[in-house]
């Protein structure tokens, strides 16, 4: 897969939110990060391991045009989409101004299976959201020289207790499994996961921290630029790069992680 530098965004890249939801670990220490499997028939990094997240879609537009005195719509809208996949993809209520138990969630995540907007979940059970909720915290525009091109802004959220219910929806993902970020690289260098060169830089970032607060606020005091990787030759070999300026603190990677 062939990569370039995309010195501002192409008009064919869709718009796309991902979140990392943090939670304490059972055990005490480390907090632990929630990840899914793609499922293999996906046609976008199938079996890849992952965090929740997908295409912002018109509806989460309308819906941020529905808030009043949002200072910018579009942001809004990405992390509105980033709640609304996470609900939809595993079942987690994350983003809302009130407590959510299982069987809302169940049946909110069952009417957004079923085709209906996040509005109209809201509107339903009477929630609100909660933007606040989510820390930026990357942008990656990986540039392939094939489409599709996504534009995807990363971002941080705290679960607090795990005493949650969580499923694989068995179509887009089939396993979801929580893990410190070192727990997911270790699997990755084990191949019990396939993870992406975008998904082993931000792990690497997230590493380095051994609570969501101090994962919040190396995020709030430093700069999102948008990611895009290129190709360098390193020794007689081509290897992907990144900027060494973006907050991560490994910022190469073999070429075959652009696949795994």
């Amino acid at each position: 897969m062939d990569f370039e530098i995309a010195p501002h965004t192409p008009p064919e890249a869709r718009p796309a939110a991902t979140v990392v939801v943090f939670r304490r670990a059972p055990g005490g220490g480390v907090p632990e990060l929630l990840m899914l499997v793609r499922s293999r028939q996906m046609s976008f990094v199938g079996g890849a391991a992952v965090f929740p997240g997908g295409k912002v879609d018109p509806a989460d537009y309308e819906l941020a045009g529905r808030i009043a005195g949002l200072p910018d719509p579009d942001e809004a809208a990405h992390r509105i989409a980033a709640i609304r996949e996470t609900l939809e993809e595993t079942g987690l209520a994350i983003g809302l101004a009130q407590r959510v138990g299982a069987e809302d969630a169940a049946t909110a995540r069952a009417m957004l299976h079923d085709g209906q907007t996040l509005a109209t979940v809201l509107d339903r059970f009477g929630w609100s959201l909660a933007l606040d909720a989510l820390t930026p915290f990357a942008r990656w525009m990986p540039h392939f020289k094939h489409k599709p091109i996504f534009d995807t802004r990363f971002y941080l959220a705290d679960l607090g207790t795990g005493a949650v219910e969580l499923a694989a929806d068995g179509t887009e993902n089939t396993r979801l499994f929580w893990a410190s970020a070192q727990e997911a690289l270790d699997m990755a260098h084990r191949e019990e996961i396939t993870a992406i060169f975008p998904t082993r830089r931000n792990l690497e970032r997230l590493a380095l921290f051994d609570s969501f607060d101090a994962a919040r606020a190396h995020a709030e005091t430093t700069p999102v630029h948008t990611v895009t990787p290129w190709i360098e030759e390193r020794d007689g070999e081509n290897i992907l790069r990144i900027r060494e300026d973006v907050g991560y603190p490994v910022c190469w990677g073999k070429l075959s992680e652009a696949a795994k």
